[in-house]
């Protein structure tokens, strides 16, 4: 496995038609270029070339219908899905953004009943349409409990729906709009289908200023009728829950693109610059800002990949995924904003030029962790796995490489969204004593210091509630599960041993500095601040696997891809 270069990867994991795809993808922002994909960028263009180019070529059709609802070539395959969210990432959040936005909208048509509004669905996605999910409200955010869209019987199988919805995105192009509401009469769950033609369909604004339409609109008195209804009561909650389970996945992926098309331009510029006599590459604190930079970035794509695995594998017997997708969502596009912020401080001024995918990668990246639930909200999800994940391993099947070609239907059948806490995990320690390799050995010390921390001064009563003390201890969990499956992935994938223990040296610091946070707190006990210190490790340090990496991996990329202008 390898970053992402679009003028040499081949896509041979995939099938042909799938290579097609992406290929075809690659060859639409290559043909547009630089010059005019960043002058559309800035001036806040609205992407209809891009609208136009997956309607021909039928992309979200094929992509994102699943098996049976469309045309032979339609499957919903996380394996390609992957690579599509990489490439759309790698040119530009706002194209990715539509595509996101429309898989989020699809969920909770999928995912109901309604087999009609299923095939209407098929249909449209045939004619090019994109879709939208309406979620959020302008008072309430994404918190669902306190939803005031309204949808009230009028007999004979007909509603009116009335109320308002904010940061949508698509909302002013999308076919349908997935909306969430509650019966005004039982105060029950329901999601509906509503089309922003209608007359009663009010698109009050664009409130982003960006290339992207992120909607306000409000329904009033707008006519609905069973044949719009999508699930109802729990089947509703349910829906709207799972569905961000399937979408926040992909914004991992997004951070992986852009960090990656940063990447190159920063190492080529960084290379061909001299300073006072040297390439700014022969200065020693640039090799090691590139190097973690190039490190993290290569650690994320072996995170996100390995989670494909087990969301592809994923039953109601096996629900693993839902610890690792949140982290791909959180861990992942924060070690995105470090990958940028790394690169910027290499290239400095540079990256505020208005010609560079960088500007835009800078502005975007930022946005990534405060989508679909934010950071605070994930940490507080995974920390409910912490207990059967440490303590209580389970007898799991083994998860292969799954990248061959298939239809996820589970995705679209995950059940209740009840306990989590009961979710069952096979023993992460076999992952790390798997490989001998000086970084993981001392990436396994703090992992047994964290265990003996819960075990013997475990958080008091009052801490439970100290929302910013389990956060610290949130990052330390979401870092054993972090190196897991990047060790998982790394074997699977035959990954270099310098590569995996580069990797684990900014793990170790990245635990030291959670556990100095940890330490700090003002509310940890003397035991715990003893308890503390025992996680603060210092990496091992190998000059010669180091300049390796560096120059087989990192300085082996600049002159590499370059977009066509």
């Amino acid at each position: 496995m390898r970053l992402l270069n679009p003028k040499e990867e081949s896509f041979k994991h995939l099938d042909q038609e799938s290579q097609d795809i992406m290929k075809k993808t690659i060859a639409f922002f290559e043909a547009k270029g630089k010059t005019k994909l960043t002058e559309d960028y800035h001036a806040k263009v609205w992407y209809g070339d891009f609208i136009e180019f997956i309607k021909n070529e039928r992309i979200f059709a094929r992509l994102l219908t699943p098996e049976g609802y469309g045309k032979k070539d339609c499957r919903w395959d996380t394996a390609r899905i992957c690579d599509f969210n990489e490439i759309l990432g790698f040119y530009g959040l706002p194209y990715w953004y539509t595509w996101q936005v429309t898989i989020l909208g699809l969920g909770p048509i999928w995912m109901g009943k309604n087999e009609e509004k299923k095939r209407e669905t098929a249909q449209r996605l045939e004619d090019g349409d994109i879709f939208a999910f309406g979620l959020s409200e302008k008072e309430h955010g994404a918190d669902l409990y306190s939803s005031e869209m309204t949808l009230t019987p009028m007999g004979e199988g007909t509603y009116m729906a009335d109320g308002g919805k904010y940061y949508i995105g698509n909302a002013n192009k999308a076919g349908l709009v997935s909306i969430f509401a509650k019966d005004s009469d039982t105060d029950e769950y329901v999601f509906f289908t509503a089309n922003p033609t209608h007359a009663n369909y009010d698109l009050v604004k664009n409130v982003v200023s960006n290339q992207s339409y992120v909607a306000e609109f409000g329904l009033s008195a707008y006519p609905v009728t069973e044949a719009d209804i999508l699930s109802k009561g729990d089947h509703a909650w349910d829906s709207a829950l799972n569905t961000i389970n399937v979408g926040k996945y992909n914004l991992g992926w997004a951070a992986i693109g852009i960090c990656t098309h940063a990447f190159f331009e920063a190492i080529t510029h960084a290379s061909e610059r001299s300073l006072y006599g040297k390439h700014v590459t022969d200065f020693p604190h640039v090799k090691h800002l590139m190097t973690d930079a190039w490190s993290r970035l290569f650690a994320m794509k072996l995170f996100a990949r390995r989670n494909a695995d087990y969301m592809r594998t994923a039953s109601k017997d096996d629900r693993r995924y839902l610890l690792y997708n949140p982290l791909t969502k959180m861990k992942v596009t924060t070690q995105g904003e470090e990958v940028i912020n790394l690169l910027w401080d290499v290239i400095a001024a540079k990256g505020f030029e208005k010609d560079t995918y960088f500007t835009m990668a800078a502005i975007e990246i930022r946005g990534l962790p405060k989508l679909e639930g934010t950071v605070h909200v994930n940490m507080a999800l995974i920390v409910k796995f912490m207990a059967n994940y440490f303590f209580a391993p389970a007898d799991m099947p083994d998860v292969p490489t799954m990248d061959q070609p298939g239809n996820d239907d589970f995705l679209f059948n995950q059940g209740t969204t009840h306990g989590l806490s009961k979710t069952l995990f096979h023993d992460f320690e076999a992952a790390y004593t798997s490989l001998d390799l000086p970084n993981i050995a001392v990436f396994k010390e703090q992992i047994n210091a964290l265990k003996s921390f819960l075990v013997t001064t475990p958080p008091e009563k009052s801490q439970t509630k100290d929302i910013d003390f389990l956060l610290i201890m949130g990052e330390l969990f979401a870092l054993v599960v972090y190196g897991q499956l990047i060790i998982e992935n790394a074997q699977l994938r035959k990954v270099a041993d310098d590569v995996i223990d580069q990797i684990f040296d900014f793990m170790v610091r990245d635990f030291s500095k959670y556990a100095l946070q940890l330490y700090s707190k003002e509310s940890s006990t003397q035991g715990q601040m003893k308890m503390s210190l025992a996680m603060i490790k210092k990496p091992k340090k190998d000059l010669e696997r180091f300049t390796r990496v560096w120059e087989t991996h990192v300085l082996a990329m600049s002159n590499r891809y370059a977009m066509n202008l």
